[in-house]
Parts: C-alpha cells; structure tokens; sequence
C-alpha cells in the first residue's frame, strides 16, 4: 500500500515538480554564474575608477592595477559644488517625479480600468496612440514652453516624463485581472467614494504593479538628461541634473584630450585621470540607483503578500 501510494504521489504533475540532485546542483552553478556576469563588471569598474593614471596607460584596465589612487574622485571632489547640486537635484526630481508618476499613471489606470466609466474605451484609444505615433519634439517643446511656461523651472525636468502610456496600460490591465467588480461594488455599497476606494482598497491590493512602476520611474528620473538640455538655459545651471552635469564634465574631459596640442600641454594632459574618471562618473551614478533596489523590492514582496491573502 505504501508503495502504492508513493507511486501516486510521484505521478502526474507532482513527478515534474521534484528536482534531484544533479538537477539543483547544476541550476544552482548556473544562477551563480549569472549573477557573477552581472556583479564582476560593475566592481571591475569600482577598480578602473581607484586605478592611476600611469597604471591605466601602461597596462590598461586591470583587475590589479599598478598603482591605486584616489585622483578620479579628488578631481570630482573639486568640482563638489556643482556636482554636489546637481546630485541634490537629481535626487529631489526623482523622489518628487516618481510620487507624482504614480499617482497620475495609477488613477488614469484605475478609472480605464472600470467598466461602469462611460468614457473608457475613447480614452484608452487615446491613451494607446502615443504608444505607435509620437507628438514630435517641436510641438512638445513648444507646448511645454510657451503654453505650459515650463521653462527654467524644476517641473519642466518632472512633468514631461511623469506619464507614459506604457505605464497606464499595464497598471489599467493589472487592475482589470487583480481588482475584481465585486470588491467595488461592496464599498460603494457601504458608501465609500471612489476616491476611498482608491486610496483604502485598491492601492494596498496593487502594491505589486506600484512598485514595479515606481522602480520604472526612478530609473527613468534618475538617468535623466534630455529635458535639462530642452527646457534649462545656461543661466540657470543650478538646476542641472546630476547626468547632464557629468556628462558635460565626461564632453570637457574629452574636448581637452582632442585639443591638447592647441589649448594644453601633454603633462598637463597626464596629470588628468581620463579612464578614471569615466569609471568614476560610471560609479556615482549607479551606485545610489543600485542603493535604491531594495526598498522597491521590500515593497513588491510585501505587495505579494498581501494578494495572495484570502478569507
């Protein structure tokens, strides 16, 4: 008997579930050489960005370079002013960006979502065309500028990215397939307004899709540079974000380097850590959006949780 019922726990579906040995072991050396792939290049380049100079130029990048140094990041260090701006800006545009993103794309999404919305399918086409034909950059520009008045203001580096349709479709579709009608017919049948429904019942359920959407969103924010150069004049550079000050530092680096014959001299060209600080710059924007990784993650498991509870 016992082996008969071995044998049907074994069969069907269940046999498939079961990993041997051999199996766990060789996923296991596979998922570790994934993550290897994707955690050596970025310490490679924490160690180019400690590299001198001199090391750099006789034996390239290295592992083991000849020579450590901080030079890379004492040249950043001078220009602390305005990296140290730009860097209090990147980050205000991203926490304040991403909050409103999700509340416009999340509420757009929640009402398409509704089948008792007369209007849902006029906006959702609406919605979709941006997705396949894009404004054109003149007329964005010119709305942002002229009808807008975005200008040399910090809402024209938040408010152009903080919705995408993109985002809209895939928080409408999650409401749809996780948000059922029932749900909200019970709370407004006890008398709650749909903007408590939102808020008290809807966002708790859809922590999942939030954060997923969140981490969009920053990523987007964070690595931002377009609108800085669009709608910032240069009369106003203490608004410039943290990616569009180092890239002009990366673009002034490299102008020096194609000009040293008319404008520097090659000492004076070798005293200045090119390599290093490429891999630096490379450092100081990763690493806080890196920092960041976890607390989306935090939340999406949590998120999770809270789905799959049912009573």
């Amino acid at each position: 008997m016992a082996k008969n019922k071995n044998k049907v726990l074994t069969s069907g579906v269940e046999r498939f579930n079961r990993v041997s040995l051999p199996t766990n072991i060789l996923f296991s050396l596979v998922f570790i050489l994934l993550a290897l792939l994707t955690v050596i290049p970025l310490i490679f380049v924490i160690i180019v960005s400690f590299s001198s100079a001199e090391s750099v130029r006789k034996i390239g990048y290295s592992f083991v370079p000849l020579e450590w140094s901080l030079s890379a990041y004492r040249y950043l260090f001078d220009l602390r002013q305005v990296v140290g701006r730009s860097f209090l800006v990147s980050i205000g545009t991203t926490v304040v960006g991403t909050i409103i993103g999700l509340f416009l794309n999340s509420t757009m999404g929640y009402v398409l979502s509704r089948r008792s919305f007369a209007l849902r399918k006029h906006f959702t086409l609406l919605i979709f065309i941006p997705m396949l034909f894009s404004g054109g950059l003149v007329s964005t520009y010119l709305i942002n500028t002229q009808v807008l008045k975005l200008g040399n203001t910090y809402w024209a580096l938040i408010l152009p990215i903080a919705v995408s349709s993109f985002y809209i479709i895939v928080l409408r579709t999650f409401f749809q397939t996780t948000i059922p009608d029932s749900l909200v017919e019970s709370a407004q049948i006890d008398g709650a307004s749909q903007l408590t429904i939102y808020s008290k019942i809807v966002m708790p359920i859809s922590l999942p899709a939030l954060a997923t959407i969140g981490l969009f969103l920053t990523f987007g924010y964070w690595n931002s540079w377009f609108p800085a150069m669009l709608y910032i004049q240069s009369s106003h550079q203490h608004m410039y974000p943290l990616q569009y000050v180092l890239m002009s530092i990366e673009k002034s680096i490299q102008f020096l380097t194609d000009n040293a014959q008319f404008l520097i001299t090659q000492e004076a060209l070798r005293s200045i850590p090119q390599e290093s600080i490429r891999m630096a710059l490379v450092v100081i924007v990763v690493l806080p959006i890196a920092c960041s990784y976890p607390f989306f993650q935090k939340y999406f498991i949590s998120g999770l949780t809270i789905g799959a509870v049912k009573g």
